[in-house]
């Protein structure tokens, strides 16, 4: 009788195309992808981060940042859920089973959220930067030391000057000498050394098309954040279809074995 009793536990658990060792295989399967897609997400979110990391606080606003870092937090998430969710698999515990299922839930409303942003951020960058780029140039430079170091190093490495043309730095407070707190005095600068194409002490005397660059920055970093944006929506509509198919097979193997494990 008990050997028929064990026979009948065993044949209930394989017997059929959706038997628990059955779903356990393809969770196991869909985990290791799970995870690997975890370090992916991550490694590019970082990537992106550190990146343009130097011209993130000329931005107005943190979308482009707030995505990245959600990306990153997601790609974490990933990387310990596959791990939770093969232990759970393996010791066929329910309560992990469904600890697993919410931090697939979780990881799926992150890379939407963050790739809905990329997408509505990537709309509205060009009237952005148009506001904002210019507005920073104009107020911070060589007032504050880190949007300043920023701003040189944009206009040498994108071989620009100004946020939309050169003429821009006229209206700056640094040229125009209002500003009792600034770095270092404009001393008859047209613009700042950083314009020229080969930059030396005082070569910002000059505008000639000679001797520095006439195209603005805003063109360059819109261009670099837009290929970025579009990365990193097009890795949230490819990574958030992952977490859909594991709670699907984690949801049924949990109730197999609510049906027969108890």
């Amino acid at each position: 009788m008990r050997n028929n009793q064990r026979y009948q536990r065993h044949k209930t658990r394989d017997s059929d195309c959706w038997s628990i060792n059955f779903l356990k295989y393809v969770l196991h399967i869909f985990n290791t992808i799970f995870f690997m897609s975890g370090i992916i997400v991550a490694g590019v979110a970082v990537w992106t981060i550190f990146w343009r990391h130097k011209y993130i606080s000329l931005l107005s606003t943190f979308s482009y940042a707030f995505g990245a870092y959600a990306f990153i937090v997601a790609g974490i998430l990933a990387i310990a859920g596959g791990i939770w969710g093969c232990c759970g698999i393996w010791r066929e515990q329910r309560a992990m089973i469904l600890c697993y299922t919410f931090i697939l839930l979780v990881t799926l409303c992150l890379e939407a959220s963050a790739g809905s942003i990329a997408y509505l951020y990537n709309t509205l960058l060009d009237d952005d930067l148009s506001f904002s780029l210019n507005e920073t140039f104009l107020t911070s430079y060589a007032i504050d030391q880190g949007r300043t170091k920023a701003i040189d190093q944009m206009q040498q490495e994108y071989k620009c000057c100004g946020a939309v043309r050169f003429e821009d730095w006229r209206q700056s407070l640094w040229i125009s000498d209002q500003n009792d707190d600034l770095l270092f005095p404009p001393e008859d600068r047209v613009v700042p050394d950083s314009c020229c194409i080969t930059p030396t002490n005082l070569c910002g005397l000059r505008d000639h098309p000679s001797n520095i660059y006439y195209t603005g920055c805003i063109y360059q970093m819109s261009e670099d954040l837009k290929h970025h944006l579009i990365i990193l929506g097009a890795m949230a509509a490819g990574s958030s279809m992952i977490p859909i198919f594991g709670m699907i097979i984690s949801c049924c193997l949990y109730v197999k074995l609510y049906k027969f494990i108890d």
